[in-house]
């Protein structure tokens, strides 16, 4: 990556993409649109999701028989610390991960 946290990429790359999923699948009212920041500081990189929705995201573990609910499951193991930030409307959710 760019921003020199390449030992990283898959992860940011995976949250990136779970996080997005999210605000599309779950967050996004009809007619609005979500913003993906992502934000490199020295050894830290940042991706944010903000969204406009209600809600608050929390982590599932759904049976082995489920086909969903692992998306903050998997952002929860991969970065270094995640969390969520209420506005109003909407939220920011992010997740950080560190560099070696």
């Amino acid at each position: 990556m760019e921003w020199g946290h390449a030992d990283r990429q898959g992860d940011v790359r995976l949250c990136v993409s779970e996080l997005a999923t999210n605000a599309v699948l779950h967050a996004v009212p009809p007619g609005r649109e979500f913003c993906l920041s992502v934000v490199a500081d020295g050894s830290l990189l940042r991706v944010e999701v903000r969204d406009s929705g209600d809600g608050h995201p929390r982590v599932l573990y759904p049976g082995t028989e489920e086909c969903r609910g692992r998306g903050l499951l998997l952002v929860t193991s991969v970065a270094d610390d995640f969390g969520v930030v209420v506005h109003n409307p909407g939220k920011t959710v992010w997740a950080e991960f560190k560099s070696d």
